[in-house]
Formats: C-alpha cells, sequence, structure tokens
C-alpha cells in the first residue's frame, strides 16, 4: 500500500455505523482507528473495520470526495461499498 491520500469507510462490527474520513496515511489511520488511539465518534462507537477506500493524488481531491460521499444517502454509500467489496470485509486485515 502506498502512502498516497485516501478516503475511506469505516464500520463497526454489526455493520450499523458507517464513518468516512480522509487521511494522507491510510494505513497508520487505520491502525490508529483499530487500536483506539484518537478520542472520538469511530472510538465511541467502536468504528474499526475498513470496508471501503478511494486512493488519490492530493489532500484536496480526498477531501472533496469526502465531503461529496457525506452528503449522499445511506443506500447510495452502501451500493458503493458493494461494488469494491460486496461481502463487506475488512480490507486492512490483508495489509502487513
Amino acid at each position: 500500500m502506498n502512502k498516497s491520500c485516501a478516503v475511506y469507510i469505516m464500520t463497526n462490527y454489526q455493520e450499523t455505523t458507517l464513518y468516512i474520513g480522509v487521511t494522507s496515511d491510510l494505513q497508520r489511520r487505520i491502525w490508529e482507528h483499530k487500536n483506539k488511539v484518537i478520542e472520538g465518534f469511530t472510538k465511541k462507537y467502536n468504528v474499526d473495520k475498513l470496508i471501503y477506500y478511494e486512493l488519490t493524488d492530493s489532500i484536496e481531491s480526498a477531501i472533496n470526495r469526502e465531503k461529496q460521499l457525506k452528503r449522499w444517502h445511506r443506500n447510495w454509500k452502501m451500493n458503493l461499498i458493494k461494488k469494491m467489496n460486496p461481502e463487506f470485509k475488512d480490507l486492512s486485515l490483508d495489509w502487513n
């Protein structure tokens, strides 16, 4: 996994909560979510399963995409996720 900018979607074990974030280092950021390093929404709601991400060439494009996705209805987000990850697997489990 290259260290490029990304917009990502995470969920909890029950897949009831979606969280959309942006980062310049996806692996580090997902590690922080999984290890509950940062106080906030994902720690409070135990959101630690990476189910979708898009790599971008700049932080600006990642932020713009994040804003766009946050405006979407839940079913649009779910359809987007299902195209990339139909089984809702934790995509970070394949990382070393």
